[in-house]
């Protein structure tokens, strides 16, 4: 099963699914409940969902089978794409699974392992300086590629703004957390950059109160770095316009300084009772490390934001103790192998000299 279970609950990708269906195995990931962070953050009920667990290691795939599917649908033939990273390996896959050429402008600086996954799936890349930090160059870019993006080709980017139809997709995480527990969620904590996954799953929760399947949703809890600050401060202050920034944030994935799906995040956020969530590139390290060594998650530091923001309000008493929380872990750790080389920096393999030798080092542990 994948996302295309909730094909017929999900609007415009009903039709694709019965002609043009395009998976690799993605959704129906794991939901973990917190055997050590939570109990010790005052969390009785914190969950992880661990979209690292999807086909090419992200909750991108989600977007990626449903935004192929409907080229397929359209008639397209060709796949412009721009990413950080997650999108441009998730596209590269499913477009090389649909025998689609694919080429991808990636954000100046994106972590060298998703580059040779886009790489490996045979998608062309290039970059351009400044694009993803810079919010005069990226929207440039922006620009050029909707212009390129004519005739047979389509372009795609994991936002609602430029691909409604794969964004639909991701809504299939709000179902997916439905059913995995029946008795509902009070917070949903989301990782923030362009703000689309963070509103799909807004979306897909508001879908599932409207049509009767559920009587209430979370609050849906919007996460951004310091550093890429384009709507979670704006949310918590009550305002309801997102703002274009200089991304100084180093965590990868997240560094989008255009308002894309910002302003559409903030309203949906707000009518789920939720807010927004700022956290520094230090915490968002030291949780990575935390859920991989108390936790056994491995992620990529854009994974590991969702719960720095729960982290934080839990400590700021926006959340009760025995909420039930879930954070959404959005990709895995082999994403980013400088981010994992940090992570692991005093970490020794000593060779020892002979096998009497294991003793004595064992002991010294």
């Amino acid at each position: 099963m994948s996302i295309w279970q909730y094909a017929s609950d999900l609007g415009p990708l009903a039709d694709l699914a019965a002609v043009n269906r395009v998976s690799l195995g993605e959704g129906n990931t794991p939901l973990i409940r917190s055997r050590r962070i939570g109990p010790d953050a005052g969390l009785e009920n914190l969950y992880f969902k661990l979209e690292s667990s999807n086909p090419t290691g992200s909750y991108k795939d989600r977007f990626a089978a449903a935004a192929v599917a409907d080229m397929l649908a359209g008639g397209k033939r060709n796949c412009v794409a721009t990413s950080s990273g997650n999108t441009g390996s998730a596209v590269a896959a499913y477009c090389a699974a649909a025998a689609i050429p694919c080429s991808i402008a990636i954000v100046d600086g994106a972590p060298l392992g998703k580059v040779r996954q886009m790489q490996a799936y045979g998608a062309r890349l290039y970059t351009l300086r400044g694009f993803g930090m810079d919010a005069t160059v990226s929207s440039e870019v922006m620009d050029k590629l909707l212009e390129l993006a004519q005739g047979d080709a389509a372009l795609q980017i994991s936002a609602f703004r430029f691909s409604p139809i794969g964004m639909t997709g991701v809504q299939s995480l709000a179902h997916e957390l439905a059913e995995q527990r029946p008795q509902g969620w009070d917070h949903v904590f989301t990782p923030a950059g362009g703000g689309g996954l963070t509103l799909a799953v807004a979306r897909g929760f508001a879908r599932l109160v409207d049509t009767d399947r559920l009587q209430r949703g979370p609050a849906v809890e919007c996460v951004q770095p310091e550093g890429n600050d384009t709507m979670a401060g704006p949310l918590r202050r009550g305002e309801s316009c997102g703002q274009s920034v200089e991304s100084t944030t180093t965590v990868s994935g997240l560094q989008v300084a255009l308002v894309i799906d910002a302003d559409q995040t903030i309203a949906a956020c707000a009518a789920s009772q939720g807010t927004g969530h700022l956290v520094t590139d230090d915490q968002v390290y030291d949780v990575q490390q935390r859920l991989a060594r108390e936790e056994g998650v491995f992620c990529e530091p854009a994974g590991a934001v969702a719960l720095a923001g729960a982290l934080g309000a839990r400590r700021d008493n926006l959340v009760r103790p025995d909420a039930a929380v879930v954070c959404l872990v959005t990709g895995s750790g082999f994403k980013d192998p400088q981010a994992v080389e940090r992570m692991t920096a005093s970490a020794e393999v000593p060779c020892l000299d002979s096998a009497a030798d294991i003793e004595d080092f064992l002991g010294a542990m």
